[in-house]
């Protein structure tokens, strides 16, 4: 197969969002914080080798228990080891949720920071959940959080072969216009549910079929 030009790769990066739009116009993030930056942050970062729906079965608890970031610096990590069980490496969540509250309190005034620099000093926080808070939580869009889901799909559209999300998300944002990459994690993550499942890809029904490589 011929090496596909940057020209005809950035001309199907755009088809991809074009009629991911079409598909997915309303796509929200899965995950449920009430519209509170800290409480995505927490969320988020609960959700790494867990799923979504697994994350709001416990957050709800965590919250009633805990409704303000003060009662969550205060808290026992045992405690919340607890209410975390459900879900992957909970004790080494709940350790984070609770310095995380810690630090937003004691470094930044008990307000969520606004900037990649600051919110990866959060413990628990990187790059993609950071993208995330910035993004859902402030509206603040300067880059593509690439999650499983995001990774997955772009290098099976041939969008990237870079082996890191922080790379992947490199060549994603050379591809993508600026104005469209708000969207891509909420719809990219349904599409992976839906149509490209990791297991059963459906890829006689997929709408992508003909923008796609790895279904030719």
């Amino acid at each position: 197969m011929a090496r596909e030009s940057m020209k005809s790769k950035r001309a199907r990066a755009l088809a991809v969002c074009e009629r991911m739009g079409e598909h997915y116009p309303h796509a929200q993030p899965a995950l449920d914080f009430g519209g509170d930056p800290f409480r995505l942050t927490i969320a988020v970062l609960l959700s790494a080798q867990t799923t979504d729906a697994a994350v709001n079965k416990v957050t709800p608890v965590l919250w009633e228990r805990y409704p303000t970031i003060e009662d969550l610096a205060a808290a026992n990590v045992e405690d919340i080891s607890e209410i975390l069980h459900s879900i992957g490496f909970f004790r080494t969540k709940a350790a984070n949720c609770v310095k995380c509250a810690q630090m937003v309190l004691s470094e930044f005034g008990g307000e969520v920071p606004r900037t990649y620099e600051e919110l990866q000093r959060l413990p628990g926080v990187g790059r993609k959940t950071a993208n995330i808070v910035m993004n859902a939580g402030f509206g603040i869009v300067e880059g593509i959080a690439v999650d499983t889901h995001v990774f997955r799909i772009a290098h099976k559209l041939k969008l990237s072969n870079a082996k890191d999300p922080s790379k992947t998300e490199e060549d994603l944002l050379k591809l993508i216009p600026q104005e469209l990459w708000e969207p891509v994690n909420h719809q990219w993550i349904l599409f992976g549910r839906e149509i490209c499942n990791a297991k059963r890809p459906k890829c006689a029904e997929c709408f992508l079929a003909d923008l796609c490589p790895s279904c030719e």
